[in-house]
């Protein structure tokens, strides 16, 4: 149990330095992610089913989930559902690695579905074109990370629209 109470610390801990960290000119948190809504037909179950089989579809391995809502009612902390699906394809994490070690503070790539206050579930991650735009890759790596971009924006449309 205190195993996942770590994880649960750990995951947040980006977003409290997002908080705490100067904001760029003109840019904040919302601009560095993307969100994409469930459909009003699709629930919770049905979109992380349907990213599950896309993701093994496109041979991305599922490498954790963390019913981060799941803690946090644990500890008595009234909550929505969150959780976070991490997925990876190691052959383009190696290779990623061993062209800079600071992209492994971006490895696994992450989906965090979320309900906001009102209700509504949304999936969001990491925002992959504006990391590409400030890593300055070779091309050979740039046509990786696309392809990484694309899959988990495959991964997460099959989710937000209940593609089984």
């Amino acid at each position: 149990m205190r195993k996942i109470h770590w994880l649960a610390v750990l995951t947040a801990l980006p977003l409290l330095f997002a908080t705490l960290a100067p904001r760029a000119e003109g840019m904040n948190i919302a601009d560095t992610v993307v969100k994409m809504p469930l459909a009003e037909d699709v629930s919770i179950d049905d979109a992380i089913d349907s990213m599950l089989l896309r993701a093994n579809g496109l041979n991305f391995k599922l490498v954790a989930r963390q019913p981060l809502y799941k803690e946090l009612e644990a500890m008595g902390v009234e909550t929505r559902h969150v959780e976070i699906f991490q997925f990876c394809d190691a052959r383009i994490a190696a290779r990623m690695l061993a062209e800079n070690l600071d992209f492994a503070a971006y490895l696994p790539c992450r989906i965090t579905l979320i309900e906001d206050q009102d209700g509504k579930v949304w999936l969001v991650t990491l925002d992959l074109d504006r990391v590409m735009q400030m890593a300055d890759l070779p091309p050979n790596l740039k046509e990786l990370a696309i392809k990484v971009r694309d899959t988990m924006n495959e991964i997460m449309t099959a989710g937000a629209n209940g593609d089984l």
